[in-house]
């Protein structure tokens, strides 16, 4: 039985292997004569005579001309409506535009009447208009496959568009209406008031948010004081009348840009002109004055027990979440105990009508520099700046440190932020007064640092440039500022121009305006403000 058994195994072999050997030849001689359709052939069973090489030119197709090494910026064209509202634009290659509508107008415009006014119409935006549901402002985004966002800042209000060329004239449309005629339904903005409320409890968690709010809250006396955040005192008291109130108030054409990344000129102006020419033309009042006191903030918490997460996103795409997410790809250790979060801060007056302060004020910050105990190591993290390696590398004790500005108009602030044990902070405010003395002492920062500092300066400010949305921003916010735009390779002049000495210069004029300090947790173990005050006096 088993001798059977074994015969027929052979025998089945021996027929299968004559079956492979057989197709083997006969596929052989077909592929002698035709030539397969590739894998698409081969999927729906069908075979070609004959296959164009790959790089033969297919009939009725057309190739782009493909583009240049080097292609020139478009240069930024403005035009002034009668009644004075601008439009400008630069064109570009880039296949999509963004255009951005801009307004002169903040937090630091707001009364006491309209308080947090920004920050409700900010979420508003693109909802319902007097002309479209919000339903069709959705749908019609959708259909041109776009993007839209609003930004509001202290002295700014943003509304931006982002699509194909091909739908300019929907885009310009959508945002003009958008802007001009809101509708304020009330159980819109009821919705976002409920939205707003959320937002500022989830913010009060983040003490790094805190701080920066409560350094200005501090630190100004009148309108540059007031939140960019609408506090729970004033929620209840926002509603549609303080919107409309507000807008008509502060949306008028001489205080509006229309501003566009990959446009023409002319082309924009064809389809924005009709839409934006009726605009009052309501004299401005008067720029709010930033009037600098300086002063101390504290705030009691209970820090408890923080653990710090960190993570490594694809693409090289790091978020900062209100835990404090931040750069690597393993976990950090928590931290026990209670801590302290804490920041020092000075006026530079001037802001960025006095370009080459802000300027030496950005550079100042990238040379500085810092960051989280536990974001080092990777590229582009700050790890050659001074406050990594003479105090974060130093100190394990520290959690955070890093340095911060806010340039305004007419006003600038800047210092350092830190996060420690509280059995440390008063260690740690040492060393950040050490800190900002240092940078103020000719001699003390040595070329190579300097130059560091000033390529780190250009590569952010190139690598913003690349985004649209940003372009048309700085395009929007130039001429809110300048009345025209300047070109990028004026600020990287002005960058290059920048030596020790103008470093040391602005950092010892910053050290002699009023100190601003906030802390945030456990405080109890922080200096009083004239102590550390007077550290800065006797140096």
């Amino acid at each position: 039985m088993y001798r059977t058994a074994a015969s027929r195994l052979r025998t089945l072999k021996d027929r299968t292997s004559n079956r492979r050997l057989t197709r083997f030849v006969s596929t052989s001689a077909v592929a002698t004569k035709t030539s397969s359709g590739g894998f698409f052939s081969w999927l729906t069973r069908e075979h070609s005579s004959s296959l164009p090489p790959l790089d033969f030119p297919l009939k009725d197709v057309t190739l782009p001309p493909s583009l240049p090494d080097f292609v020139e910026p478009g240069k930024t064209t403005i035009t002034t409506l009668p009644n004075g509202l601008k439009i400008a634009s630069e064109t570009s290659a880039n296949p999509a535009a963004s255009i951005g509508l801009y307004v002169d107008c903040g937090s630091i415009y707001e009364t006491p009447v309209s308080f947090g006014a920004t920050h409700l119409l900010e979420r508003m935006a693109f909802k319902s208009t007097t002309n479209r549901s919000h339903l069709c402002v959705v749908r019609e985004v959708e259909s041109i496959g776009g993007n839209v966002m609003a930004s509001a800042s202290r002295e700014h209000m943003g509304y931006t568009c982002d699509a194909l060329k091909t739908y300019v004239p929907q885009m310009v449309e959508l945002l003009i209406d958008s802007v001009r005629n809101p509708a304020f339904l009330d159980w819109e903005v009821s919705e976002q008031l409920h939205k707003v409320s959320a937002e500022v409890s989830e913010c009060s968690k983040n003490p790094q948010n805190l701080l920066l709010e409560a350094i200005h809250s501090a630190g100004y006396s009148g309108p540059y004081g007031n939140a960019l955040l609408a506090s729970e005192s004033v929620v209840n008291r926002l509603n549609s009348a303080v919107l409309e109130d507000f807008v008509a108030e502060n949306y008028t054409a001489s205080r509006m840009v229309l501003a566009a990344s990959g446009v023409d000129n002319d082309e924009l102006l064809k389809y924005a002109e009709p839409l934006l020419s009726d605009l009052p033309n309501v004299p401005r009042p008067t720029e709010p004055k930033s009037v600098y006191v300086g002063g101390d903030y504290r705030h009691q918490a209970d820090s408890g027990v923080r653990i710090r997460i960190s993570f490594f996103m694809c693409f090289s795409l790091h978020t900062y979440l209100n835990i404090d997410l931040k750069y690597g790809n393993k976990f950090s250790f928590p931290t026990f105990g209670q801590t302290t979060h804490f920041a020092l801060a000075f006026e530079l007056p001037g802001g960025w009508v006095k370009e080459k302060d802000s300027i030496v004020l950005t550079v100042l910050q990238m040379l500085m520099g810092g960051g989280g105990s536990f974001s080092a190591g990777g590229p582009g993290k700050g790890m050659y700046s001074r406050l990594y390696l003479r105090v974060l590398n130093e100190y394990p004790q520290i959690q955070s440190f890093s340095a911060f500005n806010s340039i305004y108009n007419h006003t600038g602030l800047f210092g350092i932020q830190a996060t420690t044990g509280s059995d440390f902070v008063t260690k740690a405010i040492d060393i950040a007064v050490k800190e900002l003395i240092a940078v103020a002492t000719p001699g003390e920062v040595d070329q190579v640092q300097l130059n560091r500092a000033k390529q780190a300066t250009k590569s952010a400010i190139l690598m913003n440039l690349e985004s649209r949305m940003v372009a048309s921003e700085d395009i929007g916010k130039q001429i809110l500022t300048y009345g025209g735009r300047k070109p990028v390779e004026h600020f990287l002049k002005a960058v290059d121009e920048i030596t020790a000495k103008d470093i040391a210069s602005a950092a010892e004029k910053l050290l002699s305006s009023p100190l601003t300090m906030a802390s945030y947790g456990d405080v109890i173990y922080v200096p009083s403000y004239d102590a550390v005050s007077s550290r800065f006096h006797s140096k």
